[in-house]
Formats: structure tokens, C-alpha cells, sequence
């Protein structure tokens, strides 16, 4: 019996034997700490830790935290606010942060030599710019150069060994020219081997930021004020280099990409990553949901044509590109059972009423007509679309509507001009015409 009390004494102190805690600064700017483990698919919640007056928090990890990819966020919204870690299950993780300066941590092995590594390597990197930007012919100070960035590398890698750093210093394994190479041939090698190291199969890597970061650098940063004929070509490097058998983590970051592209408004590119790539990975993957994202995209780019759907004007039967009555359209998706709907619509009415030139389609999402036929009363002047079943309704699918009221500028071709967000931008886009 003093046995078995002995063993549940000690247990609780054996099964939190690791933290993770830090100092966030300033602190007034911060409340709660939140503890993530990344995966390659999301992000699970483990636990918060509350930040006292100073800007302190612990949070105790036991035996169920396993080693891998964990992520801090600090603040709304989560995937601008959070930064990854190495947790292997043997070392407590403590950091500092602040905005200005980022993290650094103060304990941890394993992060603190991934920190400590970066750093170095680019001290190299900057070393090897500054040679190049002088014109610098010099071939024994080229190769002291290189040697230093050999050195650095395999000694940290040599630091690394055991731990689960290692696979992220050796998939950041930077080129290193065994001979004299100007900056353009430097350069060329240095585009060609940056994707080489990387293991996209690596289940540690695919949970972190490090794959993403790498593709991101690779198709924005490797060649100066790049086209979109580069960027192509970059894009068709990216998804060469990761194999049709990590098809997950290849959707993802090519997902990734076309976000960014989209945020740029570059919807060339954006549909060039769709068309070539994304549309059929999303179906080999059975990503149901992005296939539906794309194409509802593609289908509302600005430069495409509006998708046709029927009209009933008068009792007779037309559809959105069968209209000839003006210049220009206004495609308004709308409800009567929204309120701010019901409120833009008279605001949209007397806004368009100087503008003999332009028509309004407007298309209403709704459960029932009951609600809808007395409202569209109010409007004489628009076409009206009675649109059933709400958001599952085929065309409202197709549009990729997913609030209301949603505004589309159309040509008289039928061709989308301007996809104006909210009445304000829509006001300023109608001035123009």
C-alpha cells in the first residue's frame, strides 16, 4: 500500500514535467496565449494560458502533447497573429515577443537553434549580395565566401543531429557552386536548386509554415519585377517538384498561391493555377468545396462573361444574356428577408435613376415568393429573378454568392466590369460611367 501512495504522489509531477510559456510585451496590448498543434490540414486546439500584469503566461503540458509543429496565437485574426514552434516533448519552450521584434526564444534547444541558424545564414546571404553588388571578380574571396556558407551549414547540421530541427536545416540546405560563377549564372543555379532539399512528403515540414515559405519565396522573389509569363513558369516549377503522391499538401500550397494571386487581384494568374492544376486536384482529392470555389471564381472573374440564367419578363420567357435594353447592368443578388438588403435597395433605386443607360437584374434568394412578390412591388423598374431554395439554388451556387446583398457590374455583352463590395464602392463605380 505505501507503494502504490508513493507512485500517485510522484505521478502528477512526472506528467507535467514540460511548459510552454512566455512574455508577450507590451503587455497591456495582449490578454490570452493560445495553444495549437499544427497539422498538415489544420490547426487542433490544446489549451490558453491567461497573460497576468506583466505579460506573463504558463501553459503545463503532460504526457498527451506529443513532438511536432505547435502554433501560438495571440491575437484576432488567428492566421495573421501566430507564429510555430518545436515542441519534442523533452524541453520546456520559452519565448519573448512583441510585434516589433518578433519571437525569440530563451528556452528550447531545438528552436533556439533554428533561430540561431536563420541568422547566420543570413549573414552569409547578405555577405554573398553585398560581393555580387560590387562586381566583385575577386575568386579567392569568392571562395571564402562559399566556404564560410559550407562551414556554417554542415556545422549546424552537425548541432542538429537528433533533434527535430534537422529536417528543417536540411531542407533550407542552401546551394554552394563548387567553382567561380558570376551573378547570372549564380543566380540560375541558386533558382534551380531551391526547391531540391525539400521534402514535401515530410510530415513535420507539412505542418508548419516552412513549405508554404519556401514556395512563396520561390514564385515572388527569385527573379526582379517578375511577369505573369514568369510567374507561370514559376508556378509549373512548384508543381513539378512536388510529387503527384503528396497530392494533399500539393492542393494546399497551390491553394495557397492562388489566394495570394487572387488578394492581388490577378485573376489571370489565379485561373491559370485553377485550369492547370487546382480544378483537377481538388477532384482527385475530393475537395468538393474548393472545385465549387474555383469554378464559382472563374465563373465571376472580371473580364468573364456573367453566367446565363432565365428571365420571365412579362410572361415571356428570355434569359440575363437575351437582354438588349441598355449599356450596362447592375446584377443584384438580394433577399426580403434581409434587412440590409431591404435597406440598400431604395438607395440603389434613387441612385440609379439618373442613369438611363443601366439596368437592374435583381435576384432574389428565397425560401417562398410570398415575402418576395410583395417586395419587388416596390421596385417596377428592375428585372426580377425569383430564385428558390435560397443559397442551394443552382445559380446562386454558380455566382459563389455567400452574402447578401452582392453587386455585379455587367457590360451590354453581358460581360462582368466591376464587382463592386458593399453600396459605397458601388456609388463610386456607377460616377464612373
Amino acid at each position: 500500500m505505501k507503494n502504490i501512495i508513493i507512485l500517485l504522489f510522484v505521478l502528477p509531477f512526472i506528467s507535467f514535467s514540460q511548459s510552454v510559456k512566455g512574455t508577450f510585451s507590451p503587455a497591456k496590448d495582449y490578454t490570452f496565449a493560445f495553444l495549437y498543434e499544427a497539422t498538415p490540414e489544420s490547426a487542433n486546439y490544446i489549451n490558453r494560458g491567461q497573460l497576468d500584469s506583466l505579460g506573463n503566461f504558463e501553459i503545463q503540458l503532460d504526457s498527451t502533447v506529443k513532438p511536432g509543429i505547435y502554433k501560438i496565437v495571440y491575437a484576432v485574426p488567428p492566421e495573421e497573429n501566430n507564429f510555430d514552434f518545436i515542441y519534442n516533448g523533452k524541453e520546456t519552450v520559452a519565448f519573448n515577443f512583441s510585434q516589433e521584434n518578433g519571437v525569440n526564444f530563451t528556452a528550447s534547444e531545438e528552436n533556439k537553434l533554428w533561430n540561431s541558424y536563420l541568422k547566420s545564414i543570413d549573414m552569409v546571404n547578405q555577405t554573398i549580395s553585398n560581393y555580387y553588388a560590387k562586381s566583385n571578380a575577386d575568386q579567392k574571396g569568392f571562395k571564402a565566401i562559399f566556404k564560410t556558407l559550407k562551414d556554417t551549414q554542415t556545422g549546424y547540421e552537425e548541432l542538429a543531429q537528433g533533434k527535430l530541427v534537422l529536417k528543417f536545416i536540411t531542407a533550407n540546405r542552401p546551394y554552394i557552386p563548387n567553382q567561380y560563377e558570376n551573378i547570372s549564372l549564380y543566380s540560375k543555379n541558386l533558382k534551380a536548386h531551391y526547391l531540391n532539399q525539400v521534402d514535401f512528403s515530410d510530415y513535420l515540414l507539412q505542418s508548419s509554415t516552412f513549405l508554404i515559405d519556401r514556395v512563396t519565396a520561390y514564385v515572388f522573389n527569385m527573379v526582379e519585377n517578375p511577369s505573369n509569363t514568369t510567374y507561370k513558369q514559376h508556378i509549373d516549377d512548384v508543381a513539378a517538384a512536388i510529387s503527384d503522391d503528396n497530392a494533399k499538401i500539393k492542393t494546399s500550397l497551390l491553394e495557397k498561391l492562388w489566394q495570394r494571386f487572387v488578394a492581388l487581384e490577378n485573376l489571370e494568374l489565379a485561373n491559370f493555377i485553377a485550369d492547370n492544376y487546382l480544378l483537377e486536384l481538388a477532384k482527385k482529392t475530393e475537395n468538393r468545396v474548393l472545385h465549387d470555389m474555383l469554378i464559382s471564381f472563374k465563373n465571376t472573374s472580371i473580364g468573364s462573361k456573367a453566367p446565363n440564367f432565365d428571365i420571365t419578363l412579362k410572361g415571356n420567357k428570355t434569359s440575363l444574356h437575351q437582354l438588349d435594353r441598355a449599356e450596362h447592368y447592375l446584377l443584384i443578388f438580394w433577399s426580403s428577408s434581409c434587412s440590409h438588403c431591404l435597406e440598400e435597395l431604395p438607395k440603389v433605386r434613387a441612385l440609379i435613376a439618373g442613369t438611363p443607360n443601366l439596368k437592374v437584374v435583381a435576384f432574389g434568394l428565397e425560401e417562398n415568393e410570398h415575402n418576395w412578390k410583395k417586395e419587388i412591388a416596390n421596385y417596377p423598374d428592375f428585372i426580377h429573378k425569383l430564385g428558390l431554395n435560397k443559397w442551394d439554388n443552382p445559380t446562386v451556387i454558380t455566382y459563389g454568392i455567400s452574402i447578401t446583398p452582392t453587386y455585379f457590374l455587367l457590360d451590354s455583352s453581358k460581360v462582368i466590369s466591376a464587382k463592386p463590395y458593399g453600396f459605397e464602392e458601388l456609388s463610386e463605380v456607377l460616377k464612373a460611367l
